[in-house]
């Protein structure tokens, strides 16, 4: 099994989505045989965001080494466990960056007749998501999980699991029970 982990809290050590990371990627290979494991720190190593000579390399296909870099880590991968903290009703401005180096033309999907065509499909992608307050499933304000599953179904992903705790700002005893029913559902993988 190939598990690529990326992170992207910037929180350390007191980070609830890396600690949801590491438990998903521990009962992903407590019965592996021999796993692969890349991790990518976005938080402590992010990737620049696109500017205009990125955006005009990426329209024509033409990637630079770090860009192919995190593409091809990608593609590799199996399983995708992913880091996704709610800051500000969406994503991290670094898993941002690091997603719009995977939307390449030719590589992860394209236009035929019918309209956009996912190329990336045959993986898993299992989100850790992190949230101070409380959304739900449905919430109007809720621009992080709805965000990542539709990114990852354009790419041709329909294998997506959200992993959430949510509530974490809101006192200990909140956190605490958002990470261990968090848990709970991560022994269910």
């Amino acid at each position: 099994m190939k598990i690529l982990r990326i992170d992207s809290s910037t929180n350390g050590t007191d980070s609830v989505s890396r600690e949801l990371t590491s438990a998903i990627v521990a009962q992903l290979t407590g019965n592996a045989g021999d796993p692969s494991i890349t991790a990518r720190d976005l938080g402590k190593d992010p990737l620049p965001h696109f500017d205009l000579e990125r955006t005009q390399a990426n329209r024509n296909s033409e990637i630079d080494n770090a860009d192919e870099a995190a593409l091809e880590e990608f593609m590799d991968a199996e399983v995708i466990v992913i880091g996704a903290p709610m800051y500000n009703f969406s994503v991290p401005s670094q898993l941002k960056a690091w997603l719009d180096r995977l939307a390449v033309p030719g590589r992860t999907f394209k236009y035929g007749e019918n309209g956009p065509e996912g190329l990336a499909g045959g993986r898993r992608i299992i989100i850790a998501s992190a949230r101070g307050g409380p959304y739900g499933d449905d919430s109007p304000m809720d621009f992080q999980e709805s965000y990542l599953e539709t990114f990852f179904g354009f790419i041709g992903i329909d294998d997506v699991t959200v992993i959430r705790a949510e509530g974490v700002s809101q006192g200990d005893d909140a956190r605490a029970k958002a990470i261990a029913d968090a848990k709970e559902a991560i022994a269910g993988l």
